[in-house]
């Protein structure tokens, strides 16, 4: 097990962004005993059905939720940067609903659930920043309903490129002008709902558009104003702050 002042360090940080924590609750949140892997692409954090026992914090790198049909037909539901806390919904529910797989190569801390649920009891203050940190998470599982029931193909993916942004760069994760965009047309397709022939469509038209340039897999936005009335974007329900 490790105990290392640095290895959770973003994820406190994070969580100070939803709500005040003070330095002796940061302390103990770091001091929380815990065992770092790092898994490749496509590796399982969380599979559905399964009783949670650890709560996961991704270190490094990129994860998605998805559920899966009975004909096998993959839904991604969210996307988590470094930093998120990927099963907080788990931490008093008994299964888990849904899959938590990694996007990239990624470093994940895993961290006993009854120590995290000690923790929540004996500091209200983290109790209260968990708490709405899993709000948050309800609020854009909300936002994704709505981008994929009814926009369409052109804003829904301008809005998943419009959320990564904002995302990385509240934590000081992305440079100002764009990003690595981490997922690729057939992962971009079941977040949207569309193909991977559609969506390989629509980026050609972003990028002739103006809305978007890409490099490979980097993507900037050399005007973000006109990318946000595109994506019909407000950060609202990001609930970050400085707001969006």
């Amino acid at each position: 097990m490790q105990n290392s002042t640095n290895t959770l360090q973003r994820a406190i940080s994070k969580l100070a962004l939803r709500s005040p924590i003070s330095p002796q609750d940061c302390a103990a949140f770091l001091e929380l005993p815990h065992v770092v892997r790092t898994l490749e692409p496509a590796s399982y954090i969380i599979r559905e059905g399964d009783p949670p026992r650890m709560c996961a914090v991704l270190l490094s790198g990129f994860a998605y939720r998805q559920k899966v049909t009975i004909d096998g037909a993959r839904q991604i539901i969210g996307l988590n940067i470094t930093g998120d806390m990927l099963d907080l919904q788990n931490l008093y529910l008994e299964v888990s609903d849904h899959n938590v797989q990694t996007l990239t190569r990624a470093d994940v801390a895993f961290i006993q659930r009854s120590d995290l649920q000690s923790l929540a009891t004996e500091r209200p203050a983290l109790e209260r920043a968990f708490f709405i940190d899993a709000l948050v998470d309800a609020s854009i599982f909300r936002e994704w309903i709505v981008n994929v029931g009814r926009r369409d193909a052109k804003t829904r993916i301008a809005h998943i490129l419009c959320e990564m942004a904002c995302r990385l760069d509240a934590l000081d994760l992305a440079n100002g002008e764009g990003y690595e965009l981490p997922m690729t047309q057939e992962q971009i397709a079941d977040a949207t709902g569309l193909t991977s022939v559609h969506v390989n469509r629509t980026m050609r038209v972003l990028s002739e558009l103006g809305l978007i340039e890409r490099t490979r897999r980097y993507v900037r936005f050399p005007d973000w104003d006109r990318l946000r009335h595109a994506a019909d974007f407000n950060g609202r329900y990001l609930h970050l702050q400085p707001p969006v």
